[in-house]
């Protein structure tokens, strides 16, 4: 692997975890709650409608609020962290480019 290509797969994971409680509590997803008129409660609006009126437990709504709720826990971040740098790494593509 290239030092251009571990630098940037590096940067996405760490930025990714760096960035992605911001981007919970910027969806709704916070301690006090699912916000009003925020991009969570529109999502668990049509959650309940499509599951007969409720949230079932593991869904995408229900991890986001605990997240949002007690934070991103250990494997949670590791998850965060591999997508990020898997991104990096397609992002690193630029790296190898001649133009």
């Amino acid at each position: 692997m290239d030092p251009c290509t571990m630098i940037v797969t590096g940067v996405g994971g760490a930025l990714a975890v760096a960035v992605a409680p911001a981007a919970v509590a910027a969806a709704g997803f916070t301690a006090g709650g699912i916000a009003v008129g925020s991009v969570a409660s529109w999502m668990m609006s049509v959650a309940a409608v499509a599951n007969g009126g409720g949230v079932v437990a593991g869904s995408v709504v229900a991890v986001l609020q605990s997240a949002g709720a007690a934070g991103i826990g250990a494997a949670g971040q590791a998850a965060v962290g591999a997508v990020g740098a898997a991104l990096g790494a397609a992002a690193s593509m630029v790296c190898n480019s001649t133009v």
